[in-house]
Protein backbone atom coordinates (compact mmCIF):
# COMPACT_ATOMS: atom_id res chain seq x y z
CA UNK A 1 0.00 0.00 0.00
CA UNK A 2 1.35 3.38 -1.28
CA UNK A 3 2.70 5.62 2.36
CA UNK A 4 0.93 9.18 1.75
CA UNK A 5 4.66 10.97 3.00
CA UNK A 6 6.40 9.41 0.12
CA UNK A 7 8.58 11.57 -1.45
CA UNK A 8 8.59 11.29 -5.28
CA UNK A 9 10.52 12.82 -7.41
CA UNK A 10 10.09 13.55 -11.74
CA UNK A 11 13.18 14.38 -13.80
CA UNK A 12 11.70 15.30 -17.06
CA UNK A 13 14.19 15.38 -20.39
CA UNK A 14 12.25 17.90 -22.34
CA UNK A 15 14.20 17.28 -25.44
CA UNK A 16 12.96 13.98 -25.66
CA UNK A 17 9.32 13.77 -24.28
CA UNK A 18 5.88 15.62 -24.83
CA UNK A 19 4.72 18.17 -22.84
CA UNK A 20 1.04 16.61 -23.47
CA UNK A 21 2.10 13.64 -21.37
CA UNK A 22 3.08 15.72 -18.06
CA UNK A 23 -0.96 15.67 -16.72
CA UNK A 24 -1.68 11.91 -16.70
CA UNK A 25 2.08 11.38 -15.96
CA UNK A 26 1.68 13.24 -12.52
CA UNK A 27 -1.31 11.49 -12.02
CA UNK A 28 -0.29 7.70 -12.71
CA UNK A 29 2.92 9.02 -10.26
CA UNK A 30 0.03 9.35 -7.43
CA UNK A 31 0.57 5.63 -7.20
CA UNK A 32 4.24 6.43 -5.98
CA UNK A 33 3.63 9.11 -3.41
CA UNK A 34 3.06 12.82 -3.47
CA UNK A 35 5.35 14.66 -6.57
CA UNK A 36 7.32 17.13 -4.31
CA UNK A 37 10.29 17.33 -6.59
CA UNK A 38 9.23 18.63 -10.47
CA UNK A 39 12.25 19.08 -12.31
CA UNK A 40 12.35 19.76 -16.76
CA UNK A 41 15.64 19.67 -18.29
CA UNK A 42 16.59 21.75 -21.21
CA UNK A 43 17.55 24.77 -22.97
CA UNK A 44 14.69 26.99 -23.26
CA UNK A 45 15.49 29.11 -25.62
CA UNK A 46 14.51 26.59 -28.12
CA UNK A 47 11.81 27.08 -30.04
CA UNK A 48 11.05 23.64 -29.91
CA UNK A 49 10.34 23.98 -25.89
CA UNK A 50 7.93 26.33 -26.35
CA UNK A 51 5.02 24.12 -24.96
CA UNK A 52 7.14 23.17 -22.04
CA UNK A 53 7.74 26.58 -21.09
CA UNK A 54 4.21 27.70 -21.57
CA UNK A 55 2.92 24.99 -18.72
CA UNK A 56 6.13 24.90 -16.61
CA UNK A 57 4.79 27.19 -13.73
CA UNK A 58 1.14 25.66 -14.13
CA UNK A 59 2.06 22.07 -12.82
CA UNK A 60 4.80 23.64 -10.55
CA UNK A 61 7.68 21.97 -12.75
CA UNK A 62 10.99 23.71 -11.77
CA UNK A 63 13.09 24.90 -15.23
CA UNK A 64 16.46 24.14 -15.44
CA UNK A 65 18.26 25.69 -17.92
CA UNK A 66 21.09 24.19 -19.95
CA UNK A 67 22.71 25.64 -22.94
CA UNK A 68 23.77 23.61 -26.03
CA UNK A 69 27.75 24.26 -25.94
CA UNK A 70 28.72 22.27 -28.14
CA UNK A 71 26.40 22.01 -31.89
CA UNK A 72 24.89 18.53 -31.74
CA UNK A 73 25.14 17.95 -28.29
CA UNK A 74 23.42 18.82 -24.91
CA UNK A 75 23.82 18.64 -21.39
CA UNK A 76 20.54 17.83 -20.18
CA UNK A 77 21.19 13.97 -19.81
CA UNK A 78 24.31 14.50 -17.02
CA UNK A 79 22.89 17.37 -15.50
CA UNK A 80 19.66 14.94 -14.68
CA UNK A 81 21.81 12.16 -13.57
CA UNK A 82 23.91 14.22 -11.37
CA UNK A 83 20.59 15.62 -9.94
CA UNK A 84 19.51 12.34 -9.71
CA UNK A 85 22.53 10.94 -7.86
CA UNK A 86 22.04 13.78 -5.47
CA UNK A 87 18.39 13.63 -4.79
CA UNK A 88 19.01 9.47 -4.01
CA UNK A 89 21.99 10.11 -2.13
CA UNK A 90 20.36 13.07 0.42
CA UNK A 91 17.84 9.75 1.20
CA UNK A 92 14.86 11.94 1.23
CA UNK A 93 13.24 10.50 -1.85
CA UNK A 94 11.35 7.12 -2.04
CA UNK A 95 10.64 7.09 -5.52
CA UNK A 96 11.58 8.14 -9.13
CA UNK A 97 9.95 8.53 -11.69
CA UNK A 98 12.25 9.89 -15.54
CA UNK A 99 10.40 11.28 -18.47
CA UNK A 100 12.48 10.46 -21.24
CA UNK A 101 12.84 8.32 -24.34
CA UNK A 102 16.78 8.23 -24.42
CA UNK A 103 18.00 5.20 -23.90
CA UNK A 104 21.16 6.95 -22.01
CA UNK A 105 18.87 6.81 -18.96
CA UNK A 106 19.48 3.08 -19.02
CA UNK A 107 22.01 3.26 -16.02
CA UNK A 108 20.59 5.77 -14.17
CA UNK A 109 17.60 3.91 -13.35
CA UNK A 110 19.37 0.29 -12.75
CA UNK A 111 21.39 2.53 -10.55
CA UNK A 112 18.10 3.60 -8.90
CA UNK A 113 16.73 0.89 -8.78
CA UNK A 114 19.87 -1.10 -6.67
CA UNK A 115 19.20 0.75 -4.20
CA UNK A 116 15.76 -0.30 -3.90
CA UNK A 117 13.88 2.65 -4.69
CA UNK A 118 11.38 2.06 -7.20
CA UNK A 119 11.95 4.46 -10.72
CA UNK A 120 9.09 4.92 -13.62
CA UNK A 121 10.14 5.84 -17.23
CA UNK A 122 7.90 7.65 -19.18
CA UNK A 123 8.52 7.88 -23.26
CA UNK A 124 7.16 7.00 -26.23
CA UNK A 125 6.61 3.07 -27.21
CA UNK A 126 9.57 2.86 -29.47
CA UNK A 127 11.90 3.80 -26.49
CA UNK A 128 14.62 1.17 -26.48
CA UNK A 129 13.66 -2.13 -24.96
CA UNK A 130 16.71 -1.87 -22.80
CA UNK A 131 15.48 1.33 -21.22
CA UNK A 132 12.00 0.10 -20.50
CA UNK A 133 13.65 -2.96 -19.07
CA UNK A 134 16.17 -0.62 -16.74
CA UNK A 135 12.69 1.13 -14.93
CA UNK A 136 10.48 -0.80 -12.44
CA UNK A 137 8.09 0.33 -15.06
CA UNK A 138 7.70 1.44 -18.24
CA UNK A 139 4.59 3.52 -19.05
CA UNK A 140 3.95 4.74 -22.71
CA UNK A 141 3.37 8.29 -22.44
CA UNK A 142 0.97 8.15 -25.94
CA UNK A 143 -1.22 5.64 -24.37
CA UNK A 144 -1.33 7.66 -21.72
CA UNK A 145 -3.00 10.54 -22.87
CA UNK A 146 -4.89 9.09 -25.21
CA UNK A 147 -6.48 6.95 -21.95
CA UNK A 148 -6.67 10.65 -20.36
CA UNK A 149 -8.99 11.78 -23.22
CA UNK A 150 -10.97 9.05 -23.21
CA UNK A 151 -11.78 9.24 -19.75
CA UNK A 152 -12.56 12.84 -19.58
CA UNK A 153 -14.62 12.50 -22.68
CA UNK A 154 -16.77 9.93 -21.25
CA UNK A 155 -16.90 12.06 -17.40
CA UNK A 156 -18.39 14.80 -19.90
CA UNK A 157 -20.78 13.14 -21.32
CA UNK A 158 -21.81 11.23 -18.13
CA UNK A 159 -21.69 8.14 -19.94
CA UNK A 160 -19.26 5.08 -19.18
CA UNK A 161 -19.27 3.06 -22.56
CA UNK A 162 -18.50 -0.71 -22.04
CA UNK A 163 -18.11 -3.41 -24.56
CA UNK A 164 -19.45 -6.83 -23.42
CA UNK A 165 -17.67 -10.16 -23.83
CA UNK A 166 -19.26 -13.26 -24.55
CA UNK A 167 -19.49 -14.16 -20.97
CA UNK A 168 -20.63 -10.64 -20.01
CA UNK A 169 -17.57 -9.12 -18.70
CA UNK A 170 -16.06 -5.47 -19.65
CA UNK A 171 -13.55 -5.03 -22.35
CA UNK A 172 -11.98 -1.85 -21.88
CA UNK A 173 -13.68 1.95 -21.36
CA UNK A 174 -15.03 2.64 -24.63
CA UNK A 175 -14.15 -1.13 -25.89
CA UNK A 176 -9.85 0.29 -26.39
CA UNK A 177 -8.54 -2.12 -24.05
CA UNK A 178 -6.70 -4.96 -26.07
CA UNK A 179 -4.70 -8.34 -24.46
CA UNK A 180 -2.39 -9.90 -27.07
CA UNK A 181 -1.44 -13.39 -26.59
CA UNK A 182 1.87 -12.17 -25.26
CA UNK A 183 0.33 -9.74 -22.33
CA UNK A 184 -1.89 -13.14 -21.43
CA UNK A 185 0.81 -15.42 -21.16
CA UNK A 186 2.15 -13.17 -18.71
CA UNK A 187 -0.82 -12.94 -16.71
CA UNK A 188 -1.28 -16.46 -16.41
CA UNK A 189 2.18 -17.36 -15.43
CA UNK A 190 1.92 -14.68 -12.60
CA UNK A 191 -1.34 -16.26 -12.03
CA UNK A 192 0.34 -19.53 -11.61
CA UNK A 193 3.04 -18.55 -9.49
CA UNK A 194 0.70 -17.09 -6.50
CA UNK A 195 -0.82 -18.78 -4.04
CA UNK A 196 -4.59 -19.76 -4.14
CA UNK A 197 -7.16 -21.22 -2.55
CA UNK A 198 -9.83 -24.46 -2.78
CA UNK A 199 -11.44 -23.00 -5.72
CA UNK A 200 -8.29 -21.76 -7.64
CA UNK A 201 -8.87 -17.78 -6.46
CA UNK A 202 -5.46 -15.94 -6.12
CA UNK A 203 -5.09 -12.41 -4.83
CA UNK A 204 -5.24 -9.71 -7.32
CA UNK A 205 -2.92 -7.32 -6.11
CA UNK A 206 -0.14 -10.20 -5.59
CA UNK A 207 -1.00 -11.45 -9.63
CA UNK A 208 -0.06 -8.10 -10.55
CA UNK A 209 2.92 -7.47 -8.20
CA UNK A 210 4.81 -10.75 -9.86
CA UNK A 211 3.72 -9.56 -13.11
CA UNK A 212 5.35 -6.31 -12.25
CA UNK A 213 8.11 -7.83 -11.30
CA UNK A 214 8.76 -10.00 -14.23
CA UNK A 215 8.55 -7.18 -16.95
CA UNK A 216 7.95 -3.11 -16.80
CA UNK A 217 4.30 -4.33 -17.20
CA UNK A 218 1.96 -1.66 -16.51
CA UNK A 219 -2.16 -2.11 -17.76
CA UNK A 220 -2.43 1.30 -19.25
CA UNK A 221 -0.20 0.60 -21.98
CA UNK A 222 -2.64 -1.80 -23.49
CA UNK A 223 -6.09 0.69 -22.81
CA UNK A 224 -6.82 -0.29 -19.22
CA UNK A 225 -6.73 1.99 -15.99
CA UNK A 226 -7.13 -0.44 -13.52
CA UNK A 227 -5.67 -4.29 -13.43
CA UNK A 228 -9.11 -5.69 -11.96
CA UNK A 229 -10.66 -3.92 -15.38
CA UNK A 230 -8.13 -5.82 -17.73
CA UNK A 231 -8.49 -9.03 -15.85
CA UNK A 232 -12.34 -8.95 -16.36
CA UNK A 233 -11.83 -7.98 -19.62
CA UNK A 234 -10.26 -11.48 -20.12
CA UNK A 235 -12.31 -14.77 -20.91
CA UNK A 236 -9.71 -16.68 -19.85
CA UNK A 237 -10.14 -15.43 -16.33
CA UNK A 238 -12.97 -14.74 -13.54
CA UNK A 239 -12.53 -12.23 -10.72
CA UNK A 240 -14.37 -11.72 -7.05
CA UNK A 241 -14.65 -9.63 -4.69
CA UNK A 242 -14.93 -10.98 -0.86
CA UNK A 243 -16.99 -9.38 1.86
CA UNK A 244 -13.64 -6.82 3.06
CA UNK A 245 -13.47 -5.26 -0.87
CA UNK A 246 -10.37 -7.45 -1.62
CA UNK A 247 -10.58 -8.76 -4.98
CA UNK A 248 -9.34 -12.20 -6.32
CA UNK A 249 -9.01 -14.09 -9.52
CA UNK A 250 -8.69 -17.50 -11.26
CA UNK A 251 -8.08 -18.76 -13.97
CA UNK A 252 -10.91 -20.56 -16.11
CA UNK A 253 -8.89 -22.07 -19.61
Amino acid sequence: MKQHNDNIALLIDSDNASHNGLDPVLTALAELGTVNIRRAYGNWRKQSLKGWVDILHKYGVEPQQQFDMTKGKNATDMKMTIDAMDLLFRGNVTGFGIMSSDSDFMPLAMRIRQEGLPVYGFGSAKSPEAFKQACSRFIDVDALVKADKRHRTSSKSDVKASAKTDNGNIAGEGGAGKVDDELLNLLIDAYLATKRDAEGYASLSEVGKIAGNRSSFDVRNYGFSRLSEMFESVPNFQTKRDDNGQLFVKRLR
